[in-house]
């Protein structure tokens, strides 16, 4: 399988936003009629993961037939075959547990890899009508959309080096005690507690400063995110500061910072 470079993926930018809008108003529409039912890991999902993520995939055998397609619902039946090259990554539904709760806080994530690195990233936000894309090396935009789907046009975006006041942005969901002693290494940070992919969003177009995630979570939730703080200037790693690896046998990350400011060392401030 052939690789795709930044070229490549500009060239699919504007129809993959197409399909994350498509997929985020099918999950808008589908709010509030929750069927839920547990996966084997015991995880929650509903009619709208399915539909979000059959959307996508059709979306992909019409837009790039050849790249592999790998999605958080198909890898609970089959396990993804990728040669090497390039592939998609798909949450077609991140923070299922916040849209059954009824919140806005939940997103469409959409990734292209390259040799197990993320180059492209879409998070879409369904309930607020945001949108985020990036290129790793071409920047990255913010975008609304309305209830039909028109989008506005592209804003810039870019990370910021911290103030003086660091925001930390953590997960409603999931946090946990190892990044609570983090957030203690940070006298008079600022934290905002925010559900899905939505967090790396907020570290991208510069409201928030850090994003550290150190309990684990699967490539499909961190993968689109980490492009676009990457494309936005920023950059994730794992909390010791080393790369992220992805595509190991249970596609698991151990965890993760995302930081709005390349120059910092989130070995610095970890626990």
């Amino acid at each position: 399988m052939t690789a795709r470079d930044a070229a490549n993926c500009a060239a699919l930018l504007p129809a993959l936003t197409a399909t994350a809008v498509r997929a985020a108003l099918l999950v808008r529409g589908l709010a509030g009629t929750v069927d839920v039912h547990r996966k084997r890991d015991g995880s929650p999902v509903t009619a709208a993961d399915l539909a979000a993520q059959a959307s996508i995939r059709d979306d992909f055998a019409r837009i790039a037939p050849a790249l592999p397609f790998v999605s958080e619902e198909q890898a609970e039946d089959e396990a993804p075959r990728i040669g090497g090259g390039s592939y998609a990554l798909i949450d077609p539904l991140d923070g299922t547990r916040e849209f059954i709760a009824g919140h806005d806080e939940y997103a469409i994530n959409i990734a292209i890899m390259t040799q197990d690195s993320p180059i492209l990233g879409i998070v879409a936000a369904p309930a607020l009508g945001l949108l985020w894309r990036g290129i790793v090396g071409r920047g990255a935009e913010r975008m609304t959309f309305a209830a039909d789907g028109k989008l506005a046009p592209p804003q810039p975006i870019q990370s910021r080096k911290p103030p003086r006041d660091l925001v930390v942005i953590v997960s409603r969901s999931h946090l946990d005690a190892r990044t609570q002693a983090y957030l203690a290494n940070l006298p008079g940070a600022r934290t905002m507690a925010c559900g899905s992919a939505i967090k790396f969003g907020r570290v991208a177009e510069g409201s928030a400063d850090l994003y550290p995630r150190l309990g684990p979570v699967r490539d499909w939730d961190a993968a689109a995110g980490h492009a676009l703080v990457e494309a936005a200037g920023g950059r994730v790693t794992t909390p010791e500061g080393d790369p992220l690896r992805y595509g190991t046998a249970g596609r698991l990350i151990a965890g993760f910072v995302a930081s709005g400011d390349r120059t910092r060392s989130p070995a610095s401030s970890s626990a």
